[in-house]
């Protein structure tokens, strides 16, 4: 079902010191510089700062599974019991993300490429 994790998104309070953090940490700089958003690339994975994730009900890190089939991945996993948390939404050029909670609370987000 899943090609591996791709990106793990943070909630922050305040996202000038989180990137300072994470610049530290990584040792780049993020490739995504936004109000909204700061993502940064390292190796074949994303990590991601949003300043708006508590906001949105999220109480840490949330990890992104990429699927070939986001829709079918998504009604597999509520199927097998998960909660719905975020249905599938396209963040810019076509990438989809979705995302649900497990039976013991987890966030568990699901993450499909932009077609070539």
């Amino acid at each position: 079902m899943s090609d591996g994790l791709k990106t793990i998104i943070y909630p922050v309070k305040d996202l000038a010191p989180a990137k300072a953090l994470f610049r530290a940490l990584l040792g780049v700089e993020p490739y995504a510089d936004e109000p909204y958003y700061a993502g940064f690339r390292t190796g074949s994975h994303e990590i991601g700062l949003d300043p708006q994730g508590h906001a949105k009900g999220m109480t840490g890190p949330v990890p992104y599974w990429v699927v070939s089939d986001i829709r079918r991945s998504l009604a597999e996993l509520l199927e097998a019991g998960a909660e719905p948390l975020g249905d599938v939404q396209d963040v810019g050029g076509g990438t989809l993300i979705a995302s649900v909670r497990d039976r013991d609370g987890n966030p568990v987000g699901l993450f499909q490429d932009a077609p070539a």
